[in-house]
Parts: C-alpha cells; structure tokens; sequence
C-alpha cells in the first residue's frame, strides 16, 4: 500500500506575521493573477528556469533519487512531478500550444487549489539537489522549489516557522531572538564547560575591534547543539587566533534563501557586511550551517550593495588546511566509539567540502566508516531547507522524509551497540536527525564535526 496519504502543509504565518516581514498579504481573490505576474517576472528574468519549464523529457531518473518521494511514495513528490505544478501553469499562459491547445498538452489554468498544491509540495522538497545532481539535461528542479516559494512569499504564503526567522533575524540577527546580553551570558557559561569538561581556559570575544576573524555561528549552537560552538571557540584558542562573534550577526544561516532571496536574503546580507565593517575585521569565517554556507559562498558577492572586500571561507576550510600542514595536534583515540559521516547536500553538491570534512574526520576519529552513497551522491538528512516543522502532520512528513538516511545510517553499523556516533556538520541536519534517530531507533548520537576537533585537540 502507497504511504501517501493526501496533501499537508505546514502552519502558514499569520497577516499580521508577513507584515513584519515587509509583505502584505495579496487578497484570495487577487492571487491567481498576481501569481502569474510574479511567474510572467520570473521567466523574463531567469533563462535558468525556462530551461527547466520547457526541457524536461519525464525521463523518470530523478525519482529513485530522490529521498523524499522515496519516504513518502507521493507522485506529487517526484520531482519532475513538483515541478509540472509550475511547468502546467507556465504551459497554460506562456506558450502556443498551451494558449490554444490546453489540457490536451498538460496546461491547466491558474487557480488557488493549484496555489494550494504549490505551498503543499514547494515545501515538502527539501532543494537538496540530488535531482540535478542526476538529471542527464542538468535540470535544477530545486530552482524550480525557490522560485514557487518566492512567489508563493510574495502573495503572503509562508511557513510561520520561516516568517518568524526572518523577522527575528532583522530584528537582532538571530532566529532565536537571543539579545546581546543572553549572547554574552551565554558564552560565558560555554567557558566555564570547557574548563570543567576539558580544563581549557577559553574566552569567547564578542564584537571585539580589529580583529583578524569574525566568526559566524549558528544560532542554534547557542541553544541545542553547544559542543559545535565550544569547539569552535577551541579551536579558535588554541591557535591563537585574534577573533571575535559579532553581537548582530550570530546565524549562520541566511533563511531568505528558503522563501525570499529579495527582501530578507539581501537584508541579511548587508547586516554581516555593516558588522565586519564596523569591527574592522580581516576575514569572516563560516559555522556549521549548510544552506547558510551555500548562501554566503554564492549570493553575497551578488546580493551586496558594496565590494566585499573580506575573505570568507568556512571553519572546515581553516581546521582541514591546518591538519594537512601537520599545525593541529590531535589525539583521535579520544573520538573512539564508531562514527559514521552524513554530508550536507549543500556542502557537498554546491560548495566543495567533500574532501576537507574527510580530512577532519580522519584526522580526529578511529573508527570513521562511510555511508552508502556518500559524497556528491549522498541522500538529504529530509529537514534541509528548513522543513523542520513541529505539527503534527508535518513532524511525520519530517520523519518518513528521513527514511533513506535512516537505512543508509543503519547499513553501516555504527548503532550496532547503541553507542556510535552520527557526524552531522550542519545545524538544520542537526535539528532533522535528533528526532530522525529516535523514531528509527538508530542507536548513535548526533555530533557536529567541530565538536569531534574540539575534544580531539591535545593541548600545548
């Protein structure tokens, strides 16, 4: 029997939540058309997606490769199919034969069901990127996902979740809406753990002038995962660096590249841009976050409103290039229990970090044993894009979306004994696999990679 059980969607914000966001709601009535202006903008703006409306030969390839039609045997989810929820629209109103022949060529008039259809499936794909990564046209289906999304944003439909971050991040620049204060009390307590687990005596500076590194954490390492900032501020110590977290910059990921790469992507941009300004820094350094890092890599020459004039690289980047000239002493006995990797899709299919994430773990680990596929090939935790929604009805979407990383963590025996480790280098794979490893009773922890470093480092 299929697992699909009919469309869900998460809880959409409220009127009053997208006007926070600098967006007023378009009336229902209104939206079928304005849904086609913004579509009509689109295709005259990006040859990109009109390649991905008008090239695709539904070859089927992408559908075995994809984790969420996979997990939830959806047709809906397949993502040619996802796709041909926008492809029959732009069919309909923006070619001959759709304009004169209809639905006898797979167009269908705009309407606020098929609306309707867009918010259900836009976010239930993950824009992992598999799907291109396998396509013989090198058909991006996940651009595909962004574009539904920012129109679907620009009528007033959005996930609460993804509305509530960006009006916290504008507001003090990070999603949990932690202030000043809480940063600095925070670290504070972070530093008298490390002296008491490590006996390490570690400051974490914040908005620290002139200093050579600004580095950006995700703000979830203040909350859910503070072994991966611990180790940052480590490893940061114990090379001496001169670094410093920004008070107004302290999330990594850039949330307007999930739902708005106009208003809110930008926005975030020019906040890290005035704050590395201000501080007087040399160079910006990246957490774990694997969208944010994406969105820092690609879009911030592109989205900013002056020359960026500082190198930003990525903390992996930094550790990997001090292990390979032999400047990081490392104990990995001290990383025993068997430890299994899960790449970020945006790492690894958009950004590079497949060899130097290999480097660390190697370097810090005993027991390290790859996935199935694992790499560029390798399947999406099921949260990325940040589809980390709590209701009920989309928690288990959550979960059966999750199902292949489960088989392929459970294919490589590290939970064997209830005692191995899942090495997640991303803070929203993070917050999909806590819960993923529970409800498939996987028997492993999940471990950022910089908090492996951090307990690994032998200390001068």
């Amino acid at each position: 029997m299929p697992e699909y059980k009919g469309m869900v969607q998460p809880v959409r914000a409220t009127p009053e939540e997208m006007r926070k966001i600098h967006i007023e709601p378009v009336p229902d009535e209104q939206k079928p058309q304005k849904a086609l202006e913004y579509l009509d903008q689109i295709r005259k703006k990006f040859r990109s997606f009109v390649m991905a409306m008008e090239s695709c030969t539904k070859c089927g390839q992408c559908a075995e490769n994809c984790h969420t039609y996979l997990g939830t045997r959806d047709p809906n989810n397949i993502p040619t199919n996802r796709a041909e929820l926008i492809r029959k629209i732009y069919k309909r109103y923006f070619t001959l034969e759709g304009r004169w022949f209809g639905k006898l060529v797979g167009a269908e008039d705009i309407s606020l069901d098929v609306i309707e259809q867009w918010y259900s499936y836009f976010y239930q794909c993950s824009q992992c990127r598999r799907c291109a990564h396998v396509c013989p046209f090198g058909i991006d289906t996940c651009e595909v996902t962004f574009i539904g999304r920012q129109i679907l944003h620009w009528l007033g439909i959005t996930p609460k979740l993804h509305a509530s971050v960006g009006a916290a991040m504008e507001k003090v620049g990070n999603h949990t809406g932690l202030p000043k204060p809480g940063i600095v009390d925070t670290l504070e307590f972070m530093s008298e753990e490390i002296m008491d687990e490590f006996g390490v005596e570690v400051e974490f500076p914040v908005d620290k002038p002139d200093s050579d590194i600004m580095y950006i954490p995700s703000s979830a390492d203040f909350l859910l995962n503070p072994y991966t900032l611990m180790g940052a501020g480590m490893f940061f110590t114990y090379i001496g660096a001169n670094w410093t977290i920004p008070s107004t910059v302290t999330e990594a990921g850039n949330f307007g590249l999930l739902f708005d790469q106009y208003w809110t992507q930008r926005g975030n941009v020019m906040r890290l841009l005035n704050a590395a300004q201000e501080l007087g820094v040399k160079k910006i350094v990246w957490g774990e976050c694997g969208h944010g890092w994406r969105a820092a890599k690609m879009y911030i020459p592109s989205l900013a409103d002056r020359p960026v004039r500082w190198p930003i690289t990525h903390i992996h980047d930094e550790i990997a290039d001090l292990i390979r000239k032999n400047e990081l002493k490392l104990d990995p006995s001290k990383n025993s229990k068997p430890v299994t990797l899960h790449d970020p899709c945006n790492y690894v299919r958009a950004c590079g970090l497949n060899e130097n994430m290999r480097t660390i773990i190697r370097a810090v680990t005993t027991d390290f044993r790859e996935m199935t596929p694992h790499g560029a090939d390798n399947f999406c935790c099921g949260g990325g894009s940040a589809i980390l929604f709590d209701d009920p009805e989309m928690y288990q979407r959550r979960i059966l979306l999750s199902k292949k990383k489960a088989e392929q963590v459970r294919a490589t025996g590290v939970g064997k004994n209830g005692d191995g480790i899942l090495c997640a280098p991303c803070s929203i794979c993070k917050a999909q696999l806590y819960p993923m490893v529970e409800e498939h009773e996987l028997g492993v922890e999940v471990k950022g990679l910089v908090d492996l470093v951090g307990k690994a480092l032998v200390w001068k």
